[in-house]
C-alpha cells in the first residue's frame, strides 16, 4: 500500500480508484478487521441509519482520518443525488441534510457508472479547476481539504454514496479507501432500506398533499351545486315540472355523495398530515357536542332510507374527556356507514354508555353484516370488504380507516360484532382520563 506521492504539488488532484483492485491489494490489520466485524453487527442490529452513522462516524476515526461524514441517496431515477445524513467536528456544517446536486456532468457520475472510488486530495485545487462546483465551493468554507467518496450498491443497482472528508490535504491513500469501501459495502443494505421507506413515506406525504388540495378544491363547487339544486327543488325559481323535480334530486343526491366523499379524503389528508393533532377537553358534552351534531349530518342520508334511529343514552349527561372534533369525524363516518349499508327501513342503534374508567359508543344497523372471513379487511386504508351485498354500495374504504386512527389517538379501541345477513354493529371504547399523550 502506497500513500500519495510525496509530493503534493505533483499529486493528481483528482483519482478513481477500481473497487475490485482495492480489495486484492488490501491488507487490513486485526484491529481493523474486528472493527469492521463489529460494524456489521452494528449495521445488521441498528435502530435507524442516523443510529448506524453516528456509530460508523465514532469508531472508524481513530484509524481513518475523518473531520467529517455524509450520506447520500441517488434519486430521479440516477438523475440527482441527495444528502440525508452528515455529521462533522466542527461548526458551522453547511452541507447539510436535504442538499441535492444533479449527477450529469459531475465527478460523482464517474463514481456512479464507474462504480469507482473517488478520491480528490486538494479540495481548492479541485475548486479551481471545477468553479461552478456548489458542493465543493460548501466544503472549502468548511474548511475541508481532501476527501473520498466510494457507491453504495445492492445487486448492481446504485442506492447511495458514502463521504469521508479530512481537513488536511493528501489525507487519504490507498489503504484508507480500501478501509472506506470495506465500511461502505456493509453499509450498501441498510442504506437500500432506509432509502426505500424514505421514498415511500416522501411518496405519500406529496399523495396526500395532492388528495387534500384536489378535496378542498371540490368541496366548495359541489356544496353549491347542491344548494342551487335545493333552491329549484323548492320552487324559488319558478315551479317545476315532475320530470325536471327528479332530475334536480338527482343531481343533488350525487352531489352529496360527493360531498361524502369530500369529506373522507379531507379527514384522512388531515390525518395523514399530521395536522389532526389530539386536542383534548376535559368537560364535553357527549351527547350535545359529539353526538348531536353527527346525528345531524347523516339524517338526511337515514331519512332517505326510511331507516329509524333509536338513541340509547342514559339521561343523566354524559361528561367525558375527548377531543370532541375529532370524535364527531369518527360518529359521522359509523352513522353514514350504518344508513349506507343498512337494510332500507331497518333500524339503527346509537348506543353510548361512561364507566369510572372509560366511556363508549356504538352503532348498531340491520343490514348484510359481515363475514368472519373479511374481519381483516376492516379498518385498513383504501380496503373494503368483499361481499356482493356491500360493494354493491359505493365506497372508498377510507372511512373506517380514519376512524380508526382517531380512536387509536385517543388511546381506545375499535371492534365490530356482526352477524351476517342480520346485523353488525361497531363500538369504540376511550380511556377515562385519557391514556394517550397528544400528538
Amino acid at each position: 500500500m502506497t500513500r500519495p506521492e510525496s509530493d503534493p504539488e505533483m499529486a493528481p488532484v483528482l483519482r478513481y480508484l477500481d473497487q475490485e483492485a482495492l480489495r486484492l491489494a488490501a491488507d487490513l490489520s486485526p484491529g481493523e478487521r474486528a472493527m469492521l466485524d463489529t460494524v456489521n453487527q452494528k449495521v445488521a442490529g441498528g435502530k435507524s441509519l442516523a443510529d448506524i452513522m453516528d456509530f460508523l462516524f465514532d469508531q472508524t476515526r481513530s484509524i481513518c482520518a475523518c473531520d467529517r461524514m455524509g450520506l447520500a441517496f441517488v434519486e430521479e431515477p440516477g438523475g440527482r443525488v441527495v444528502s440525508h445524513w452528515n455529521r462533522a467536528l466542527y461548526e458551522p456544517v453547511l452541507l447539510k441534510d436535504g442538499y441535492a446536486e444533479d449527477l450529469q456532468g459531475s465527478s460523482l457520475q464517474e463514481v456512479i457508472e464507474r462504480g469507482a472510488v473517488r478520491v480528490i486530495s486538494g479540495l481548492e485545487r479541485y475548486l479551481a479547476d471545477h468553479p461552478a462546483s456548489r458542493s465543493t465551493k460548501l466544503l472549502v468554507r468548511e474548511g475541508i481539504r481532501s476527501s473520498m467518496t466510494c457507491p453504495l450498491r445492492v445487486e448492481d443497482r446504485n442506492v447511495g454514496l458514502l463521504f469521508r472528508s479530512s481537513r488536511q490535504p493528501n489525507a487519504y491513500g490507498e489503504r484508507e479507501v480500501a478501509l472506506h469501501l470495506a465500511v461502505a459495502e456493509r453499509l450498501s443494505q441498510a442504506v437500500e432500506k432506509a432509502c426505500r421507506i424514505g421514498q415511500l413515506a416522501a411518496a405519500n406525504r406529496a399523495y396526500m398533499e395532492m388528495l387534500g388540495f384536489v378535496a378542498h378544491e371540490l368541496k366548495s363547487p359541489v356544496a353549491s351545486i347542491v344548494m342551487d339544486g335545493r333552491v329549484l327543488l323548492e320552487g324559488y325559481r319558478g315551479e317545476l315540472q315532475p320530470q325536471q323535480k327528479m332530475g334536480i334530486e338527482k343531481i343533488i343526491h350525487k352531489g352529496e355523495y360527493l360531498l361524502g366523499l369530500v369529506r373522507e379524503y379531507l379527514d384522512l389528508a388531515r390525518l395523514e398530515g399530521g395536522d389532526a393533532a389530539l386536542t383534548p377537553r376535559d368537560d364535553v358534552d357527549l351527547a350535545a357536542d359529539v353526538i348531536a351534531p353527527a346525528v345531524e349530518i347523516v339524517q338526511a342520508l337515514i331519512d332517505e332510507k326510511h331507516m329509524a334511529l333509536l338513541r340509547q343514552l342514559p339521561e343523566q349527561l354524559l361528561r367525558v374527556q375527548c377531543d370532541p372534533d375529532l370524535l364527531r369525524i369518527v360518529l359521522v363516518n359509523l352513522l353514514g356507514n350504518a344508513a349506507k349499508y343498512g337494510r332500507e327501513h331497518g333500524e339503527i342503534r346509537l348506543r353510548a354508555e361512561k364507566t369510572d374508567r372509560a366511556f363508549s359508543v356504538s352503532v348498531w344497523n340491520q343490514g348484510p353484516g359481515f363475514p368472519e372471513a373479511e374481519r381483516p379487511r376492516l379498518f385498513r386504508k383504501f380496503s373494503r370488504l368483499q361481499t356482493p351485498e356491500l360493494l354493491a354500495q359505493k365506497g372508498t374504504g377510507v372511512g373506517l380507516y380514519t376512524c380508526w386512527r382517531i380512536i387509536q389517538l385517543h388511546g381506545g379501541k375499535l371492534r365490530a360484532e356482526s352477524e351476517p345477513g342480520s346485523w353488525a354493529e361497531f363500538r369504540f371504547v376511550i380511556p377515562q382520563p385519557l391514556e394517550a399523550e397528544p400528538t
